[in-house]
């Protein structure tokens, strides 16, 4: 199966060409630094880019201060992660080793060269691309998770860091690591909590807060206005931020959660053309977001918009749940779907603690050897059920109609049915939850028997319904009878994708009558920026 980066250690490196040498140096400055000096902090901003003249150059990690790796960078390579395109904070730091020289660019001026010279950014980005690969399979970044197996609070955090491939890892509240830590932190005993770099408590641990840490959230208040403000970050959104910024365009794109969406979630695609080995969703999607942020476009991660207007001059202003505004000429309307919560008692009080709404290796962590359900007759459904099944003892599919051939590709449906960890269970529903800080079992009524049956299970996987999120567009554009937004001729739009109220436009599963998959939602986000950009330029 393809993955979001080359691996680094069997990956063929190419050199930058003396002409890119050239070209940062006409915007750059060369530096000299003494051995043992350090090139970049670990946990502070990444402002220039790094490259190396002569002398070597080790990567060090924020925690520990020491090397990462064994190996050093010499002359003609460079220092650097994905956090320089997203203007995030270092998760690596650099120091040098012996007395060197290296080439720094500031990082507006080298993003611009990027842009300007593809095979130069080609080169830059396949490598950053594969150090956090790296990273994230070896677990080194600068966050700690303490206590995940105890904690709700931080499973959601590596359930946000896992989705926005952020490494981190983790370590039990009850081990000596977390007991150091916590005297090293001047806590009395370790208690469940997340640490950035050496010793800072990110408190309260919550994904904002982490996203605060890592410079992911972007500071928005002085940032202008936008020429597209694209709100959601799934395959619809992340197709739209890559054009809009191989076009020019001035771009910021907002999600709530983790860039990826719904379709984020998705532990193996294998019907997206070009992935005859298949792909994750999160990893598809991913490779899309750093396409768009080579082309300038900017994320920020998590920020829920709340509500919409237009002023008198018809520029779009969206409020956020911090209370903070963002403006913009034209407006991409990608939420998406979100999954429905069933109306099951105590269901708020054990999501994260057995009720999960995406089936990751995250989630995957907390049930293994175990007997596991999964709600649901789609083929999200369906991809959760082979994956959960390679590392669980049993996996349980409810569905509430009397197959899956109506809402399931055919080869899904054909491994589910003759899989030997994978029973499907028709015209069933879950009619009770049993557990008080963590899920205990489950009550499944038979429709038709009509009895009901108990299912001893920590872990339920709820992925069924689909509702639109558009509660935030304040009335402002035509919505059907479901709550999906109209585009088109029918409610008055200009053009395909425009809505009802002209600038704002919609694709993906969002949008009324759209065909919801991950091919289409991203054809319609990479078609619609010729609308957007008529609209913006117009």
């Amino acid at each position: 199966m393809e993955s979001f980066a080359a691996d680094l250690a069997t990956m063929v490196r190419r050199p930058l060409e003396p002409a890119h040498v050239a070209l940062m140096r006409r915007v750059g400055k060369t530096l000299k630094f003494r051995a043992g000096e350090i090139v970049q902090e670990p946990a502070r901003a990444t402002e220039l880019f790094h490259y190396v003249i002569s002398g070597e150059v080790e990567a060090i990690s924020p925690r520990t201060m020491e090397r990462i790796g064994a190996a050093t960078l010499g002359p003609g390579q460079f220092f650097g992660e994905l956090q320089f395109l997203s203007g995030g904070v270092a998760l690596a730091g650099a120091r040098a080793v012996v007395d060197s020289e290296l080439l720094c660019v500031p990082r507006a001026e080298m993003l611009q060269l990027m842009s300007d010279v593809p095979e130069m950014s080609d080169i830059i980005v396949t490598v950053l691309a594969a150090r956090r690969q790296r990273a994230l399979r070896e677990s080194d970044g600068a966050l700690t998770l303490i206590g995940p197996e105890i904690s709700r609070d931080i499973r959601q955090v590596a359930g946000f860091a896992a989705r926005n491939r952020i490494p981190y890892r983790e370590i039990s509240a009850d081990s000596e690591e977390a007991m150091a830590l916590a005297a090293q932190c001047g806590i009395d005993r370790a208690h469940p909590g997340v640490l950035f770099g050496k010793e800072q408590k990110i408190d309260p641990p919550t994904p904002r807060a982490v996203a605060e840490a890592l410079g992911l959230d972007l500071k928005l208040g002085d940032a202008g206005t936008f020429d597209v403000l694209i709100v959601g970050g799934g395959p619809a959104g992340v197709a739209a931020a890559v054009y809009a910024g191989a076009e020019g365009l001035r771009a910021l794109v907002l999600e709530d959660l983790a860039i990826g969406g719904q379709a984020g979630t998705s532990s193996r695609i294998e019907n997206y053309m070009g992935f005859p080995t298949g792909i994750s969703g999160g990893d598809l999607v991913g490779r899309g977001e750093v396409q768009a942020m080579k082309f300038g476009t900017r994320f920020s991660v998590p920020r829920r918009v709340e509500k919409l207007r237009q002023c008198e001059e018809k520029s779009f202003h969206v409020t956020l749940d911090d209370g903070q505004e963002v403006s913009a000429k034209a407006l991409i309307v990608a939420t998406g779907v979100q999954y429905r919560r069933m109306p099951l008692d105590g269901l708020e009080r054990l999501e994260n603690a057995g009720v999960y709404y995406a089936a990751t290796e995250v989630e995957a962590r907390w049930c293994r050897d175990s007997e596991v359900a999964v709600i649901g007759g789609g083929n999200s459904a369906g991809q959760a059920a082979m994956f959960l099944a390679r590392t669980t003892r049993h996996v349980h599919v409810l569905v509430r109609g009397a197959g899956l051939a109506s809402s399931m590709s055919d080869y899904l449906l054909q491994r589910l049915e003759t899989h030997p960890r994978i029973t499907v269970h028709t015209r069933t529903e879950v009619c009770a939850l049993h557990g008080e800080g963590q899920l205990e079992s489950i009550t499944i009524h038979d429709k038709a028997s009509g009895q009901d049956w108990d299912l001893r299970t920590s872990s339920l996987f709820v992925m069924v319904g689909a509702a639109p999120n558009t509660g935030w567009l304040s009335g402002l554009v035509t919505l059907d009878d479901r709550g999906f937004v109209c585009t088109g001729a029918e409610c008055g739009g200009r053009s395909q994708y425009e809505t009802s109220l002209p600038g704002v436009f919609a694709v993906g599963d969002v949008r009324s009558g759209s065909v919801k998959r991950v091919a289409s939602a991203v054809g319609e986000g990479s078609v619609v920026m010729a609308e957007v950009w008529a609209h913006v330029n117009g």
